[in-house]
């Protein structure tokens, strides 16, 4: 089993930097990500950041090709062995200096660094480490114990794959739904309060925003609770007579403020359609302005709330 481990790690690893070397390298998001990288903290410019993260793409490229046509010979083993060590030193740099940076591994992804990059430089190591002490070439493994060997890059497969958060979308999400499903939503019918963001989300993905865009000009100022809704307050601009279609009227521009009450506990996996209820308020009369909101041809327009909603009680 040992000598099964050490003869397939190369070839595993292999296919591990091609994925990570080939996103450095050719990826369209590059530059765009290495901008949020720590590089640019340390090289100074955005250029100089890019030319680095696809420098290491190349050479992942090159050690990923070592790696399948000579993986018993010592540089190989080495070579992917000191790449490994240096991305966990890199990793452990950014965490301590700019730990909200991205990791920038593979090109494709943003987000802070987490234990999973951690996870696959230290794999990287323990492959380079494999490779070193593979007495047999990974093919002669393949030919002589093929289902061992293929049942041995599946599961590897799959363990990096959980550890690559680029493709959570494709496994991580459908398993969650699915505990939805099962087990319900610990919010659904509890009367518990949603979060705020989850509220937030919920509202960006509605009609009543969608007609709401022409006016509002901020992201969420404030937020309270109020007999069983969560209001939610946005600024904006309201031209008279403007509809959301963008037609403007004669009267001058005003600031306003965009009110939307949504269900305490609604969130985007308990409906689709939420009811939203849609005050805009002058910010100078603190009066209700009468908004028609123009959802489209073949939708039905959305009424405002009741004048009573523009009562704001004091912020939570």
């Amino acid at each position: 089993m040992i000598t099964l481990v050490t003869s397939l790690a190369p070839l595993v690893l292999a296919g591990l930097l091609a994925v990570t070397g080939g996103g450095k390298l050719f990826g369209r998001r590059t530059a765009q990500l290495a901008a949020n990288t720590v590089l640019l903290r340390v090289l100074g410019t955005a250029g100089r950041a890019t030319l680095v993260l696809r420098a290491t793409g190349a050479v992942e490229l090159v050690v990923a090709a070592a790696l399948l046509a000579a993986p018993a010979a010592a540089v190989s083993g080495m070579a992917a062995t000191a790449l490994g060590v240096g991305f966990l030193g890199y990793l452990g740099y950014a965490k301590a200096t700019a730990p909200e940076s991205s990791c920038g591994c593979s090109a494709k992804s943003e987000g802070p660094i987490g234990w999973r990059a951690f996870t696959r430089a230290a794999l990287v190591v323990a492959g380079g480490l494999a490779a070193l002490a593979a007495a047999t070439p990974w093919w002669s493994k393949l030919g002589g114990h093929p289902v061992a060997s293929v049942a041995f890059v599946v599961v590897a497969t799959a363990v990096l794959l959980v550890l690559s958060d680029e493709v959570d979308r494709l496994w991580l999400l459908p398993l969650r739904r699915m505990r939805l499903k099962v087990f319900g939503h610990p919010l659904a019918g509890s009367g518990a309060e949603a979060p705020v963001a989850a509220s937030v989300e919920l509202l960006e993905r509605s009609l009543a925003w969608q007609a709401t865009l022409p006016v509002v000009r901020s992201a969420l100022v404030d937020h309270w609770t109020e007999d069983g809704w969560r209001i939610l307050r946005y600024t904006g601009v309201y031209e008279g007579g403007q509809q959301a279609g963008g037609k403007g009227g004669d009267e001058a521009a005003r600031p306003v403020s965009v009110l939307f009450a949504l269900d305490l506990s609604a969130t985007v996996d308990t409906t689709a359609r939420p009811a939203v209820r849609v005050t805009v308020i002058d910010d100078r009369t603190d009066e209700v302005v009468p908004v028609v909101l123009d959802t489209g041809a073949h939708r039905t327009l959305l009424p405002l709330a009741e004048p009573a909603l523009a009562a704001q009680p004091s912020a939570t």
